[in-house]
């Protein structure tokens, strides 16, 4: 049986991705495709799109539950949906820690541009880790460009509890 993993973006896709093949493990040869949806709302869509004849598995975000549930039913850990709280950025940035994260911004030659954000009135109270987070979803294509370096920065012995048990769930 073919298996899918279902994530809300790009970024997300990446990660997966990158931090499968950090691990040695190619996932399209094991016959796991993972597809962005394009958003949280269009899990029902996918869902009723692929049908019963693939393995289903995927990450969503915590604000995004109920949505997921809709589709998917109560018990998503056993359907082979993980959360992240908030989103995958968020569990990024936790577990590889906010100095090693902006030291990652500064080596892409960004680190101006996240201290010009961190000075703006709206964000000077917040703490790094969110400020990190809007920094990353300021620009486009940079959520999916860190989704990457920061997967690559990674700490194998931290993994982010979504990913881990994501890869878990879908084999050796």
């Amino acid at each position: 049986m073919r298996t899918v993993v279902l994530v809300e973006g790009a970024s997300d896709q990446c990660a997966v991705e990158t931090l499968a093949a950090r691990l040695g493990r190619d996932l399209s040869a094991e016959g796991i495709e993972v597809i962005a949806m394009g958003g949280a709302t269009n899990i029902g869509h996918f869902v009723r799109r692929l049908g019963d004849d693939v393995e289903l598995a995927g990450l969503y975000d915590v604000g995004e539950e109920a949505v997921f549930r809709r589709s998917l039913g109560s018990d998503l850990e056993a359907r082979g949906f993980f959360v992240c709280v908030a989103d995958l950025e968020d569990e990024l940035i936790r577990a590889v820690g906010t100095e090693r994260v902006e030291q990652v911004i500064a080596a892409q030659g960004e680190i101006g541009s996240f201290r010009t954000l961190q000075k703006q009135p709206a964000h000077r109270g917040e703490a790094v880790e969110a400020q990190l987070r809007r920094f990353m979803g300021t620009t486009s294509g940079r959520k999916l460009h860190y989704a990457r370096v920061l997967v690559d920065a990674l700490d194998l012995r931290r993994v982010p509890r979504p990913l881990d048990l994501l890869l878990a769930r879908l084999g050796p």
